[in-house]
C-alpha cells in the first residue's frame, strides 16, 4: 500500500480525514547539556529536541526505525500491502518522526527486499515521508548539522537483483549507494547500472554469501564518512546487525492493530533469521515515550552492560 501523500500541520484536518495530533512526550530520560539540537520549528512537532551521542569508533552510530503492531509484526508480507505504511495506518506523526530521522542521519540503510516492497516512486529522503517539512528538514540538514539536503542512501544486496528503473536509482539529487557481493556487481552492470549517474556500486567481500553487518558499517565509515546510520529494514537486515551488536538505538512505533500469525505464515516480527538465549540476548533501556492518538512512538537505547551479542542463525 502506497504511503498516503499528505500534507498537514499539527492542527489542521487533511484531505484523507487524518488529523495530524500533537505529538506529546510523557518520559524522556535524555540528559542534554548543550544547546538545542532541533530548529524551534521541528522541536515544536516532536514536542521536544534530538541528539544522539558523538563516536569515535569505527563504524557509525547505528539508529533503527520501525513500526510494529502490538503483537510485533513488522509487515504483512501481502503484495502491495507490504510496507510500514500497512503497519502504521499512515500514521501522521509516525511519518514525521521518520523524516526527521532521515533528516537527522549521514545515510539511511534499506535492504533489498524493503526496496521491492516499496512502491516504485519511493525516495528515501526526509520530505518524502511528511512533505509538509520540507523546508525545515533541508534548513536543519544544511545549517544546523552542516550535512548536504539529502542523506545519502545505501542499499544492501548479495545478488544484485534490483529493479533499476525505480526512481531511488534515477533521481540525480539523491546519492544511492549499492552494497553487494563480486556476483551481484556483475549482474548489475549487466543490468545498466553504469549509466546511471545517481548510484554507485560497491562490493565487499563475503565469504557466506552474505555481506557483514559490521563489514558493511566499517565501510560507511571508512569510506564515506558515515557517523550516523538510520537502519529502516528490513527484518532480516535488522537481525543481523542485531547479532553482533551494531545498533545502537532503536524508535519504534507501536501501532494500535494486531496482524496475527499463522502456522504456515511468513508474517516477520522484528528481528528476523537470528535466535538469542537468555544470557546473550540485546537489551535496551527505555529514553523516551512519545504519543499521538492510539499510537505510541519508544525511543531505546542499547544497554551498554549487557554482553556483547551473538546469535544462532
Amino acid at each position: 500500500m502506497a504511503k498516503e501523500r499528505v500534507v498537514c500541520t499539527k492542527t489542521v484536518v487533511c484531505d484523507t480525514q487524518h488529523t495530524m495530533q500533537f505529538i506529546r512526550t510523557l518520559i524522556d530520560h535524555e540528559k542534554w547539556d548543550g544547546p538545542p539540537e532541533l530548529p524551534p520549528s521541528l522541536r515544536e512537532l516532536y514536542d521536544g529536541d534530538l541528539n544522539f551521542p558523538s563516536r569515535s569508533a569505527q563504524r557509525p552510530y547505528v539508529v533503527a526505525n520501525f513500526a510494529s503492531t502490538l503483537d510485533g509484526v513488522v509487515s504483512y508480507k501481502i503484495e502491495g500491502q507490504s510496507t510500514g505504511a500497512a503497519i502504521s495506518g499512515s500514521d501522521i506523526a509516525d511519518s514525521f518522526i521518520m523524516g526527521l530521522l532521515r533528516a537527522s542521519a549521514d545515510a539511511v540503510l534499506v535492504g533489498a527486499n524493503t526496496i521491492r516492497d516499496t512502491e516504485a516512486e519511493a525516495l528515501w529522503i526526509p520530505e518524502y515521508t511528511y512533505p509538509d517539512a520540507k523546508e525545515w528538514f533541508a534548513d536543519y540538514r544544511l545549517n544546523r548539522v552542516g550535512r548536504p539536503r539529502y542523506p545519502l542512501v545505501v542499499v544492501v544486496t548479495s545478488s544484485g537483483k534490483l529493479d533499476l528503473n525505480r526512481a531511488v536509482f534515477r533521481t540525480p539529487e539523491v546519492r544511492t549507494i549499492v552494497i553487494t557481493t563480486a556476483a551481484g556487481q556483475s549482474a548489475l552492470a549487466k543490468a545498466g547500472a553504469g549509466k546511471l549517474s545517481s548510484i554507485e556500486v560497491c562490493a565487499l567481500e563475503a565469504p557466506s554469501s552474505r555481506i557483514g553487518a559490521l563489514a558493511i558499517t566499517e565501510f560507511l565509515h571508512s569510506q564515506f564518512g558515515v557517523q550516523i546510520l538510520l537502519h529502516e529494514g528490513g527484518a532480516a537486515l535488522f537481525g543481523e546487525f542485531l547479532a553482533v551488536g551494531a545498533v545502537d538505538e532503536l524508535f519504534l512505533t507501536l501501532s494500535p492493530q494486531i496482524a496475527g500469525r499463522i502456522a504456515q505464515g511468513i508474517r516477520p516480527g522484528l528481528a528476523e533469521g537470528v535466535e538469542f538465549l537468555p544470557g546473550n540476548a540485546p537489551w535496551f533501556q527505555l529514553a523516551s515515550v512519545k504519543h499521538g492518538a492510539a499510537y505510541l512512538y519508544l525511543r531505546y537505547r542499547r544497554n551498554e552492560s549487557s554482553s556483547s551479542a551473538s546469535s544462532t542463525p
